[in-house]
């Protein structure tokens, strides 16, 4: 049985660490196209093939409810970052296509974004970070 004490203070540390990356990473986004949230819509968006993929895909991949994603991109949608359509596989849901615009502000926004997280990662050896990414990925899949 787990140490109810030690998964606590696990918890409680990797939130930190996490909350703190992520409010020094913030300054990657201040000058930037896009936003954080709207960054975090495209690295779905353009990574998936012909930078297509379905609405519900990138609202399981977010961090923020449902209906805040679906005004998101809506406002993406208004701003030109993505096209909005019916999905022909599922009546009731969408499918977001990156535009040339959408793309360029991504990829624009990760040069510099990617290089803040291999800095800010370069605290833990390779090793290290194969461990980290066991964990988290262990974490999660023990949540599905």
């Amino acid at each position: 049985m787990t140490d109810r004490e030690l998964a606590l203070r696990a918890w409680e540390s990797l939130f930190r660490a996490q909350h703190e990356l992520f409010t020094a990473m913030s300054s990657d986004f201040n000058d930037a196209p896009i936003t954080q949230a709207e960054y975090d819509v495209l690295l779905t968006v353009v990574r998936a093939p012909q930078m297509t993929v379905r609405l519900r895909d990138v609202t399981t991949n977010m961090l923020i409810s449902q209906p805040s994603v679906s005004r998101l991109v809506d406002r993406m949608v208004d701003r030109g970052l993505v096209t909005k359509s019916a999905d022909p596989d599922d009546g009731r849901g969408s499918v977001l296509t990156a535009t040339d615009a959408g793309a360029r502000a991504f990829r624009q926004v990760a040069t510099t974004h990617g290089r803040s997280i291999a800095e800010m990662m370069a605290a833990l050896d390779d090793d290290e970070l194969r461990s980290l990414l066991e964990l988290t990925s262990k974490l999660r899949d023990s949540r599905r």
